[in-house]
């Protein structure tokens, strides 16, 4: 069994994360920087979901990960599923 766990935007993502994962997780941040959006106090959600992370930002931004082709795919706030940006 594995634990989920919260971490702030901007912070350390957690060790265990495919480093896919983790840099869909950086480029998302980097683009809200860019974008200006504010997001004091805005944090991720890890769940682990049949062994897989699943990563959820307080926007509802989600990052999934296919571990047999060590992929990660980023779906926004109402983005059709034809319109993931894959990694």
């Amino acid at each position: 069994m594995q634990l989920g766990t919260r971490w702030a935007v901007g912070a350390a993502a957690p060790a265990a994360l495919p480093p896919v994962v983790a840099g869909a997780v950086r480029d998302v941040e980097a683009e809200l920087r860019v974008d200006g959006v504010a997001v004091a106090g805005w944090a991720w959600t890890l769940t682990w979901l049949e062994g897989r992370p699943v990563v959820e930002l307080d926007d509802g931004t989600l990052i999934t990960y296919n571990d047999a082709e060590r992929s990660a795919t980023v779906r926004q706030v109402g983005q059709a599923a034809d319109d993931d940006d894959d990694y």
